[in-house]
């Protein structure tokens, strides 16, 4: 019971820098959203291994917190130079 609104809670945390990408047309506003989408994604996958005392689906959770952020801060570096140019 408690999992789930926990869970609830935080996928409409994560709704909120996807609506605020939307009105935005600025590639580093969208890319920053996508890394937080990705941050709490992973935060959220930490607390379901922690409530199922399952540390293979922590591991994941670690990996792509670890990770999945950096490709995708180095994408949009790569993407405002060729804008630039």
């Amino acid at each position: 019971m408690i999992l789930n609104l926990v869970l609830i809670a935080m996928i409409l945390a994560m709704l909120i820098p996807t609506y605020e990408a939307w009105q935005d047309d600025d590639i580093w506003q969208k890319m920053l959203a996508f890394a937080s989408v990705a941050t709490k994604t992973s935060i959220m996958i930490l607390v379901v291994s922690v409530f199922r005392d399952d540390w293979m689906i922590g591991v994941v959770g670690v990996i792509i917190l670890s990770v999945g952020n950096a490709g995708l801060m180095l994408l949009a570096h790569v993407i405002k130079r060729m804008n630039e140019v």
